[in-house]
């Protein structure tokens, strides 16, 4: 399997592929009472994915596997199966090379390369609202990600889309380990990072990145404990599947994935050096910490990684400097005022 992992020129490469598309997101240096800033060595930065041009991190992934395609495939058009921040991704991507593959792109009314999201009914409606206002068909499908999966495929068979998967592919990988390879050149002696996990893409690939590029940093999974289906595949060794009525119970949409992917397991085994889970309570005073410490907005997907920093310190390695990855800031405003007045 070592020869399926993605290298670091690959990395390089789509970083540069990406880079009219997908924005180098700043380190925000977070003093947290406790943990940094106050007459301690250790200091914080969180990586703010939140400000990519559709609030989350998915833009790396989506661009450059879309940027591959050939004019033939861009024509036919590109389905993916997404709660909502991947269909933001595909939605925004396919718009923006619409027109570089002879598909009039009318800016007014979003329309380019065609962009079909197979979506389950229980996602947010900001993300909901996002991916139709991008010009993105959705399909609505129950909430089990095995339905999202079936329904993509009778769709492909039906139409010859090409699928963009949401994780569980190489060029998805390569695309978010963009974020890790920014991590160390902006930070070179970082010794511990953490980024949320659920399908596994964006772990798989910043520490893919993180790992080759300085072998003595730790990378660190984070997800919510009641979708900790990565957590318990790391310690068994095996990826298992939980089903869709249990990690339906997290906050954290973003984190309801069922089973880690293939091909990203590969990647946490190789690169990852633990996961660690957070609780739902952990999870809403993270998003209070990271908003007054920093004034970034945080959806609770982007939130975990801060979680395990202020939370489960007894878990993680010593360190120095550590950067929390703020997956994403999708958040309804109903959601985040009701989180941001809880005491």
């Amino acid at each position: 399997m070592a020869d399926q992992l993605v290298s670091l020129a690959a990395i390089r490469a789509a970083a540069t592929r990406i880079a009219h598309i997908a924005v180098k997101t700043p380190l925000v240096e977070a003093a947290f009472p406790g943990l940094s800033g106050y007459g301690t060595q250790k200091k914080i930065w969180l990586k703010a994915e939140s400000l990519q041009p559709i609030g989350a991190f998915k833009m790396r992934g989506a661009a450059n596997k879309i940027l591959q395609l050939t004019p033939e495939e861009i024509r036919r058009g590109v389905i993916t199966y997404s709660s909502g921040n991947h269909a933001q991704a595909v939605a925004y991507v396919a718009r923006e090379v619409g027109a570089k593959a002879g598909v009039p792109t009318d800016r007014s009314s979003s329309v380019g390369c065609k962009a079909v999201i197979v979506m389950p009914s229980n996602a947010p409606a900001i993300k909901r609202a996002g991916t139709l206002a991008l010009g993105a068909e959705i399909v609505d499908v129950g909430v089990a990600s095995s339905e999202r999966l079936a329904k993509c495929e009778q769709l492909v068979r039906e139409h010859g889309y090409v699928v963009v998967p949401p994780y569980d592919d190489l060029q998805i990988i390569t695309g978010q380990a963009t974020c890790g390879l920014e991590i160390v050149e902006a930070l070179p002696d970082v010794d511990l990072v953490l980024s949320p996990v659920s399908g596994g893409g964006l772990l798989s690939g910043v520490a893919a990145a993180v790992k080759q590029l300085r072998p003595q940093a730790k990378v660190f999974g984070v997800e919510p404990e009641l979708a900790g289906d990565t957590a318990e595949s790391f310690r068994t060794g095996a990826i298992v599947t939980w089903g869709a009525e249990l990690v339906s119970r997290t906050i954290a949409d973003g984190l309801r994935t069922q089973s880690v992917g293939v091909r990203n397991f590969a990647h946490i085994q190789a690169f990852v050096d633990g996961i660690i889970t957070v609780t739902e309570a952990e999870i809403r005073a993270a998003m209070r910490a990271i908003v007054a410490a920093t004034r970034l907005v945080p959806e609770p997907s982007g939130a975990v990684a801060t979680a395990a920093l202020l939370f489960h310190a007894a878990e993680l390695p010593n360190y120095h400097k550590a950067v929390a990855i703020v997956s994403g800031g999708n958040v309804a405003p109903e959601m985040l005022a009701q989180i941001l007045t809880e005491v």
